[in-house]
């Protein structure tokens, strides 16, 4: 009997260690390996930390004083004597292979926190980590009273999965300044992305300074201000005044450049040609290949393209079969090779709606004169004279996967955004289903970038919640992707370099819904490309989130609850009638739903099984709960909505 006590004790124990596991550890992104320890670190009113003299180490200890001192009010000074120091940062003085140039390890005991790495980066990801074990009032701004600065005790062992671990953020279609592109910086670097994509020029606007080029910021960088519903707006009036916009000086460049740098976060510029030129085209209307004569400027949100038959309205190309273009290319690449010291240039190439070069007698010499039987041909030929021009400057040339098409130039990367599954080899001109897997069987370096697990830009809830785009993307899909596409042999596996999310900025005014748009699915993003693909766990993923989302809160940064949105699931019974399934993407949740106009609580009707619409009834109200507490937003799904997704004949009651 004694021994079933101690047992029963022993497994209560047990119980309560992973309870207070679970509550005193939330790392995003999942480290490789954590184990607890017994006890915690109490930060002293007098904290120094450990670090040698060179600049690349103290940029990590730097971030770290001020993390620590600002919250806390506490004295955090920097010491080059070990023996006094209780948090030290050390280079292994034999490297640990396991580590790699990103990895660390952390060993955090109730005296003492030592992160060692092989080399700095390694450090400031540790540094990270363990800044996510103090409380969430560690991100505050200013001074912060009555809070108990502790970490638990643990050992980590941590290493990324990829190298490439990435955002893009557009800043043509909506220009976000640089301090606002500092923010984005600080915030991805906090869970370890390391590679900001700068999509720089489109057809809203030229964001970036080119000395020799004068115009395209004088001219490109502005346009008519416009709310609303992006690609539906009228064509501006010619006494409108073109106010909305910006650029960014190459002084700005440098600094924030700089500013990543600090923060061990490469950037990837991209200058979107031939396609997507509107901006360029505005300032120097000859580069068209109809000489700017169907060109409408720097467009403000007015549809250019027709979608449906990938028809361009007006022209927004470079062309091909003028050499000028390649002069205007080679000033481009040249000024911002200078500034930009990763080595990539990415050149876009996507959606290049070839309506104008068809009609262009210019093109069809070329073509002639080429041996180019196909418009994808030359849209190779202009890539590959333009990786020609990337290279001359030192730098690498990266496209969208729309640059296999016609032939892929030699020594390109590709991003590959067009489906993420098992695809094959480019072959006459026809849509690539993967151009990840086509490419890396090819022999080339790759990015995957899927639209159907990494384009930030989609909604991420139900639709009446969100800003109307296109497609949908909710936080579970986000967190399933694997960035190593099934079907590659371990020998094409090596060019698959890593993974990014993509946030384009149509339907994004202001920096509050870029942070709305970005979090929490770039933490899914972050572990997908960080963590072992193994560890991953939904529902442990949603618990770390929702401690990041406590730290968001001190912070002021703005993320999405949407993963507490029911999903509206449509079952037609009949072709009148329909039954409506609730489905949460949170695990443990409640719903609780109305038909009568007023907001339910938990004291409404609990969804147990799909819901029939009541005769006469307009609107479908719902609210999740955990347990007692409301976790969800307040929904009021019309139902005229629900007919129309159920596509029955309207019900009588319905006017």
């Amino acid at each position: 009997m004694k021994k079933t006590v101690l047992f029963i004790a022993s497994f209560f124990a047990c119980l309560i260690v992973f309870a207070q596991t679970d509550a005193d550890i939330a790392i995003v992104p999942q480290p490789v390996k954590v184990t607890k320890t017994t006890g915690y670190f109490m930060l002293p009113q007098n904290v120094t930390i450990n670090i040698a003299k060179t600049t690349a180490l103290k940029q990590a200890a730097v971030q770290l004083q001020q993390r620590l001192s600002v919250p806390t009010g506490y004295k955090v000074s920097l010491t080059e004597n070990a023996a006094t120091a209780v948090i030290k940062l050390e280079l292994n003085k034999t490297e640990d292979k396991q580590l790699s140039s990103e990895g660390y390890h952390l060993s955090v005991t109730p005296k003492t926190i030592l992160i060692k790495a092989n080399q700095p980066a390694g450090l400031f990801y540790g540094v990270q980590t363990l800044l996510q074990l103090f409380p969430p009032e560690i991100e505050d701004s200013v001074l912060v009273s009555k809070t108990e600065w502790k970490a638990p005790c643990v050992e980590i062992t941590d290493y990324p999965r990829f190298g490439w671990r990435g955002l893009m953020l557009d800043v043509s279609r909506h220009f976000f300044t640089k301090n606002e592109v500092k923010d984005y910086i600080d915030q991805m670097a906090k869970y370890k992305l390391n590679l900001l994509h700068w999509h720089l020029t489109d057809d809203e606007g030229w964001r970036i300074e080119i000395k020799s080029l004068p115009k395209l910021t004088e001219v490109g960088a502005w346009s008519v201000p416009r709310v609303g519903q992006f690609g539906t707006f009228a064509a501006p009036s010619p006494d409108e005044p073109k106010t909305n916009g910006g650029f960014y000086t190459q002084d700005d460049i440098k600094e924030v450049v700089q500013y990543a740098k600090d923060r061990f976060v490469n950037i990837l510029p991209e200058v979107d040609v031939p396609g997507h030129s509107m901006a360029a085209i505005a300032a120097y209307p000859e580069l068209s290949c109809s000489g700017g004569v169907k060109n409408i400027g720097v467009t403000s949100g007015e549809s250019i393209k027709d979608w449906g038959t990938h028809t361009a309205i007006y022209d927004d190309n470079l062309c091909p079969a003028n050499e000028n273009v390649y002069e205007f290319l080679d000033k481009v690449v040249g000024e911002i090779a200078q500034l930009f010291p990763f080595e990539y240039i990415h050149m876009g190439g996507d959606e290049t709606f070839k309506t104008f070069w068809e009609s262009s007698d210019a093109v069809k010499a070329l073509m002639q004169k080429e041996h180019l039987k196909t418009m994808e041909e030359v849209q190779s030929y202009f890539s590959k004279r333009l990786e020609k021009i990337v290279e001359s400057k030192g730098k690498k040339f990266m496209g969208w996967d729309e640059i296999l098409e016609g032939g892929l130039a030699p020594n390109a990367a590709v991003m590959s955004w067009r489906g993420a599954h098992d695809g094959n080899a480019p072959a006459n001109g026809q849509p690539i289903p993967n151009g990840g897997v086509a490419a890396a069987r090819l022999g080339h370096n790759v990015v995957m970038s899927p639209t159907e697990f990494v384009y930030l830009d989609y909604m991420q809830s139900d639709r009446i919640m969100e800003p109307h785009v296109y497609a949908s993307l909710r936080l579970n899909k986000v967190y399933s992707f694997d960035p190593m596409p099934a079907g590659l042999t371990a020998s094409e596996q090596k060019y698959v370099l890593g993974a990014q999310g993509n946030l384009w900025t149509e339907q994004i005014y202001n920096y509050r819904q870029v942070e709305y748009m970005t979090w929490p699915r770039a933490f899914a993003i972050a572990e997908d490309t960080w963590s072992p693909n193994e560890s991953k766990n939904w529902d442990d993923f949603v618990r770390r989130v929702e401690a990041q989302f406590k730290r968001f809160n001190v912070a002021e940064v703005k993320y999405a609850p949407s993963m507490y949105d029911p999903q509206f699931i449509i079952n037609k019974t009949s072709d009148t009638s329909f039954t409506v399934e609730l489905k949460n993407e949170v695990n443990g949740l409640d719903i609780y739903y109305s038909f009568d106009n007023s907001y339910p609580d938990r004291f409404y009707p609990k969804y147990t099984q799909p819901l029939t619409i009541p005769k006469e009834a307009t609107q479908l109200k719902v609210i999740t709960y955990r347990g007692m507490q409301p976790i969800g937003r307040m929904i009021s799904m019309p139902v005229s909505e629900l007919v129309e997704r159920a596509k029955v004949k309207k019900p009588y009651w319905i006017k």
